[in-house]
């Protein structure tokens, strides 16, 4: 069984409130502001200092793409989609920008501090994923260029012994495998587009 996440202390922390102005925006900061977070309501728009924010708070019953200052599912901060209409299209919106949590409106006196530790869990876990996904896409895009080195050095040869001279001349200067296997590429295409200039 995996350990338990431990609670983050929130106090400190700033939220934006992307509602028009309305009851349930003023039970959210109420809330927020005994959790010990600031609280800054905004509309229709987030204000540029809103990339700062720890939090953003949204109507998804009212809300549109342009009052974000990123682009759909690219925000910096976790997301709590205010739901009132379950709508399918609305949901889908929130969805489209990967909300991190949810309240359901109306907003009465409970469910800030919730939201907000589900949205900060969720938008680390993506994050991390995220992280580990560029991490796999980049080692895949580092064996193509090994593979390529490999064949360069080989010329239709010994595979075997042209990887070994690959590890052979990274040792020899004093750099990884992959860094040595973009230097062939780079120095083959090089040559490739050397003799095409001499042919033509």
């Amino acid at each position: 069984m995996s350990r338990a996440a431990r609670i983050p202390n929130l106090g400190g922390a700033k939220a934006f409130v992307l509602h028009r102005p309305h009851t349930t925006v003023q039970a959210i900061t109420r809330q927020l502001s005994a959790i010990g977070l600031e609280a800054i309501e905004c509309w229709p728009q987030l204000p540029a200092e809103a990339l700062a924010a720890d939090f953003v708070f949204f109507d998804a019953d009212l809300g549109f793409d342009e009052q974000f200052p990123w682009k759909p599912g690219e925000a910096p901060m976790p997301l709590v989609a205010l739901i009132g209409s379950e709508a399918p299209g609305r949901i889908e919106w929130a969805l489209s920008h990967n909300a991190d949590a949810q309240l359901l409106k109306p907003v009465g006196t409970a469910g800030v501090y919730s939201a907000l530790l589900i949205a900060r869990q969720s938008f680390e876990a993506r994050k991390r994923l995220a992280g580990e996904i560029a991490s796999l896409r980049q080692r895949v895009g580092e064996r193509q260029t090994i593979v390529r080195a490999v064949a360069a050095l080989s010329k239709g040869g010994d595979d075997d012994r042209a990887y070994a001279q690959l590890r052979s001349l990274a040792m020899s200067w004093q750099i990884s495998v992959e860094e040595a296997a973009r230097r062939i590429v780079a120095m083959t295409e090089e040559e490739d587009g050397d003799d095409q200039s001499h042919r033509a």
